[in-house]
């Protein structure tokens, strides 16, 4: 009898576990909390450890429709405006890594993988439910769901999979609740048509500025047509998020770059003359996972935010939940093991990786924020090292796919 797997949430994660799930030759029966399958946000950089991914699961084509592949990634002094060093993409990182190194908007990537499973005849989406608990007896788990109107309902499957986010009901039930970690640190995301910036501002590669306590990141989106700008700097969230006033957003960051060269407050600037809002996210995560016992127990496991929610600073967010996905689906497919041994092995495949991925996220921040003669030493190493510095073949060549055994 072909085994059933729940899946909580059905974000990035979510989907993309659906799919390797279902690849593996599972049944799935995702659950969604909002009325309809959209993503908020902006940009994703998905680097070439995530594209073969998306292409092993034959979704090459549909990347390619809707994304864009930079030639170039520059790290930029914000005070000066100097070109620190580059990093060369393109046929570069297809020849290096076997894939393209690609930027994309998260909607046009949740579409896609929506678009994959949706006509899947062993997935059955499910909206306007709330995973709020389970029980897992090690023959089964039972999944309790809630509908908007508070009526509840349980459902029975073979495994759980949580991919609802960084307050996943999944992690607490599994792991117990703890708080998120507060990082001190706003991220003002907006995106603007590229036909609508004075030429000079419009840009076909990635380029990081990097300042005393804030960097600024900014990349095409949408075959060049958009661009993604992500400011980040130190500081602490209003007290009311949810009541916010948004529109104050602009005149905040502008305050908080006054001392940044003027190609870079041009940019700031112009994204609300062009018809873009700054949005703002304080960023949270939480400590690296500290064992395989934190993405998996018995028959339920943990994807994407759910197991490790990282700080944007290595770019791999949504490309570490892929991964899972991919590592998911490798393991569900040993179907002679237990299924709670399945499992297993996913989580011992992939904590360690998780964890690499988020300390180094954490570590370049502090290094893309640093003040005083650390920041001079870091200009001095990237005006020196170049490529060097800035690539990262252990994080593009792997996935993390053979890192433990049982």
């Amino acid at each position: 009898m072909q085994k059933q797997v729940l899946i909580a949430g059905g974000g990035i994660g979510g989907l993309a576990a659906a799919l390797g799930s279902a690849r593996a030759g599972w049944e799935v029966r995702l659950f969604e909390r909002a009325d309809a399958f959209s993503e908020v946000g902006a940009g994703v950089q998905i680097g070439p450890n995530v594209v073969r991914r998306l292409q092993a699961w034959g979704l090459q084509g549909a990347l390619q429709a809707v994304a864009s592949f930079p030639d170039r990634l520059q790290v930029r002094s914000a005070r000066s405006g100097a070109q620190l060093a580059a990093l060369r993409l393109g046929a570069r990182a297809i020849e290096r890594y076997g894939a393209a190194y690609a930027t994309i908007h998260r909607a046009d990537l949740h579409a896609l993988l929506l678009e994959a499973v949706r006509d899947l005849p062993q997935v059955h989406l499910n909206l306007g439910l709330t995973v709020q608990q389970h029980v897992d007896d090690g023959s089964a788990v039972t999944v309790r769901l809630a509908y908007a109107d508070g009526r509840q309902i349980d459902v029975e499957g073979d495994a759980l999979i949580g991919a609802d986010g960084l307050r996943s009901a999944t992690r607490a039930c599994l792991l117990g609740r703890t708080p998120t970690r507060v990082s001190g640190h706003l991220a003002y995301r907006a995106v603007v048509r590229q036909d609508a910036l004075p030429q000079p501002l419009r840009s076909g590669d990635v380029t990081v500025w990097l300042g005393p306590r804030l960097h600024v990141v900014q990349y095409p989106l949408r075959r060049g047509e958009l661009l993604n700008v992500v400011a980040i700097r130190h500081g602490q969230p209003p007290a009311d998020l949810d009541g916010w006033d948004h529109s104050a957003n602009a005149a905040d960051l502008e305050a908080a770059l006054a001392r940044t060269c003027a190609p870079l407050q041009d940019l700031i600037k112009a994204v609300p003359q062009a018809g873009g809002g700054w949005r703002l996210w304080p960023l949270l995560d939480r400590p690296p996972v500290a064992g395989p016992h934190e993405m998996a127990r018995g028959l339920v496991a943990l994807v994407g935010d759910a197991a490790h929610p990282m700080r944007p600073y290595l770019a791999q967010g949504a490309g570490m939940a892929i991964e899972d996905a991919a590592e998911l689906q490798r393991a569900l497919s040993m179907h002679d093991l237990e299924v709670t041994l399945r499992l297993r092995r996913y989580a011992l495949n992939r904590w360690q990786r998780n964890a690499r991925v988020q300390e180094r996220a954490r570590r370049n921040g502090r290094i893309f924020h640093a003040t005083g003669p650390v920041r001079w030493g870091r200009d001095l190493a990237l005006r020196l090292l170049g490529e060097r510095l800035l690539d990262v073949p252990w994080l593009y060549r792997g996935d993390g796919s053979s890192a433990s055994s049982l």
